[in-house]
């Protein structure tokens, strides 16, 4: 059930908004001053905070700077006799909701707890799926190699510094970038993944930038470029070994300057991105082929992470095993089946040329062909390669 906190030194005022809340089926805990108000925060999980400016000990503005710095995602309406333009203004650059003014206008005060409550329910439906998500895309292993990959992540994350992913295809190279965001202190912004190897080099540079309406046949309307989409954010560039070499110049520049321009203008616009770059391709011998600049290399991998093949990780396939088969009869709507010991030693002996990419069609395959239990002779019958 809804449940709202009341910050405010006057009885009286408590009294009203709680028969105003109690009337609306919304449970109401109150305290008379900004100490006691935190104490219940730290304490008590709310919906919403309705909390006064002027009070005696801590004044409102203090008490939403505390409620900020708990890290407490939950909207707070301000309230003040002494209303005026500019203080609304500090609330809301503070991290308020809204402001209201005394006295309280009935319809206006439903109408912002309405409207902080619906952004109340959104921040935990985005926190429920975003625990969904993260579990989707766990970093599943206890080997030594993965372990290293997971300390790097951590060093790593919570800086600027750009990182080059390289491994073969399957491994988890997106999953590592991934991390990497999501670790970092960009997080709240966009992750924005571009595959190279996917678009055609007379459109990956377009596609990079934008382009600017008219600036070839097919463009009809002005269009950002994946840099201006992760604004804030993190520009993952996976198989940048398949990018053209007039886009890698490109590439190089924007990273340069922090800066881009689109295709068919000449203005410059001005990006903050962080970019993670993958590849399953030796870049060291593309450049001595001539495929790949040298310079746009030493530029990316000023962290590299390589990730190891599924085969070097042998010992993470029991683990792997249980964390595919709970999310795929998840996903497919079946009741979890087991698999013998016997089956997981067979697993362990294939040679995984797909790696983690193969291994996880093998497992749904094995689920949905294989009854209650798999074992190491349906093992070896459906994840043959021949």
């Amino acid at each position: 059930m809804t449940k709202v906190l009341i910050i405010d030194d006057e009885k009286p005022i408590r009294n009203a908004l709680r028969d105003i809340l109690e009337y609306e089926k919304i449970l109401v805990d109150d305290a008379s001053t900004g100490t006691e108000g935190l104490e219940k925060l730290g304490n008590e999980k709310y919906d919403l905070v309705l909390c006064d400016i002027k009070m005696p000990g801590l004044d409102g503005m203090e008490v939403l700077g505390k409620i900020a710095e708990m890290g407490q995602a939950i909207p707070v309406v301000m309230i003040s006799g002494h209303g005026t333009i500019e203080t609304a203004v500090e609330a809301v650059k503070k991290g308020a909701f809204d402001f209201i003014a005394k006295p309280l206008d009935l319809n206006r005060l439903l109408v912002t707890v309405r409207n902080a409550l619906d952004k109340s329910n959104i921040i935990q439906e985005n926190k429920v799926l975003r625990k969904k998500i993260n579990k989707a895309f766990e970093m599943v292993g206890e080997s030594s190699a993965i372990q290293e990959i997971k300390k790097m992540i951590e060093k790593v994350a919570p800086t600027d510094a750009r990182v080059l992913i390289t491994g073969g295809n399957g491994t988890g190279k997106e999953l590592v970038a991934r991390w990497l965001h999501e670790k970092s202190n960009r997080s709240a912004f966009p992750l924005i993944e571009v595959n190279c190897a996917a678009i055609p080099s007379e459109l990956i540079e377009s596609e990079l930038f934008g382009h600017e309406k008219g600036a070839f046949t097919s463009a009809i309307s002005q269009r950002k470029g994946k840099f201006e989409q992760a604004e804030g954010g993190t520009l993952f560039l996976d198989e940048i070994g398949d990018m053209s070499l007039s886009a890698q110049a490109k590439v190089l520049r924007a990273l340069q300057e922090n800066k881009i321009s689109r295709v068919g203008s000449e203005k410059e616009i001005k990006v903050n991105v962080r970019v993670v770059a993958a590849t399953n391709k030796n870049l060291k011998q593309e450049i001595q082929k001539g495929n790949f600049r040298e310079d746009l290399f030493h530029r990316l991998s000023v962290i590299p992470i390589k990730v190891p093949t599924l085969n070097e990780r042998l010992e993470d396939i029991p683990l792997l095993t249980d964390h595919f088969v709970k999310t795929l009869c998840d996903e497919h709507g079946i009741p979890p089946k087991k698999i013998t010991k016997e089956a997981i030693n067979a697993l362990q002996q294939i040679e995984w040329t797909g790696n983690i990419r193969e291994f996880k069609n093998v497992i749904e395959r094995l689920l949905i062909l294989c009854d209650k239990t798999i074992t190491e002779k349906e093992v070896k019958q459906y994840a043959s390669k021949n």
